[in-house]
């Protein structure tokens, strides 16, 4: 089983990555939070640069996410993406924020099948490294789907990366495993399965489902429990020191970077991974109204001195914050 990490906007850059690999083991594949190309011409910002490559060479798992619809915009990233060592690029195509679709970018592309027809036939051939896609299944019916496959399976993608709901399904329902099911089937390309993998029973269900499935991407569930795709495959479950060292790491690293607004990106972590504790509530309460590094420091300590793990860390673990 290839095992890769969703590329989750705010979350998951270089040092959950980072962090995240010397804790519990570097996964196969890591995809970046989406970049917006820079025009044709001009070469990527400082704070792109830092999220792609941190250190002195890119990582060779990383593979970066790009979101747009502009075709030309997409061929120049790729080149400039080329030139500093990546070999291969991923087009968003999943993601359902408004903000982001209302300009008919992410899932919203899937709305303009010609468009996006015309679109991969012009970056497949002129980018000098493979293409990949991260797709949706459409707008708001399934049927849609069937046209946007036909549109993939005429272009040699490097993979395609599958979450099967639609743009007005969000983050909510119940992921189409049908449309995942037919993808496998059909597609000339290696085919990779996202959503709701949040624990090793939803990961051996999806592996009996499709016996050819061999690629799963972990995003939310891999924020509650960070030792899932090491759980994957056959390693034991995350300890409490495991997990306060991984906080250290991320805090560390976050503090680094942005100072005092780490506090923040700190709580959106803790938002996921409070499902790893029995009491998430109680956790999630302790936290929340932080607002100072100092408070914060504090509120993390006692959650790490007081809070008991679950019998098992999973997302699915909810219940109310008030």
């Amino acid at each position: 089983m290839i095992l890769s990490l969703a590329p989750m906007e705010g979350i998951t850059g270089h040092v959950f990555r980072a962090a995240h690999a010397e804790c519990f083991g570097a996964l196969d594949r890591y995809y970046s939070p989406f970049i917006r190309p820079p025009r044709v011409g001009s070469g990527f910002g400082k704070r792109d640069l830092r999220e792609l490559c941190p250190g002195e060479n890119p990582d060779p798992r990383l593979v970066p996410q790009l979101l747009t619809r502009d075709a030309d915009e997409f061929v120049w990233a790729a080149r400039l993406l080329a030139k500093m060592g990546f070999g291969e690029v991923n087009l968003n195509l999943g993601c359902p924020s408004r903000t982001v679709t209302s300009r008919g970018k992410g899932a919203g592309f899937l709305g303009d099948p010609d468009g996006l027809d015309a679109f991969l036939g012009k970056v497949t051939e002129e980018s000098p490294i493979p293409v990949s896609v991260k797709t949706r299944l459409g707008i708001a019916s399934v049927d849609e789907y069937e046209r946007i496959l036909d549109i993939y399976c005429r272009y040699p993608l490097a993979e395609l990366i599958v979450h099967p709901r639609l743009l007005e399904d969000g983050y909510g329902g119940t992921p189409r495993w049908q449309a995942f099911g037919e993808t496998l089937a059909r597609a000339p390309f290696p085919v990779t399965y996202n959503g709701d993998m949040f624990s090793l029973d939803d990961i051996n269900a999806l592996e009996r489902a499709f016996p050819d499935a061999s690629r799963v991407m972990l995003g939310r569930g891999i924020l509650a429990n960070p030792a899932l795709g090491r759980m994957a495959r056959g390693g034991h479950a995350v300890t409490i020191d495991e997990l306060e060292g991984f906080h250290d790491l991320l805090f560390e690293g976050y503090e680094d970077e942005m100072g005092g607004n780490a506090v923040l990106r700190m709580k959106e972590w803790w938002s996921y991974v409070q499902y790893a504790f029995e009491d998430p509530v109680s956790v999630w309460r302790t936290i929340r109204k932080v607002r100072k590094v100092e408070q914060y420091v504090t509120a993390a300590a006692a959650v790490f001195e007081r809070g008991r793990l679950a019998d098992e860390a999973s997302y699915r673990r909810r219940g109310s914050l008030a």
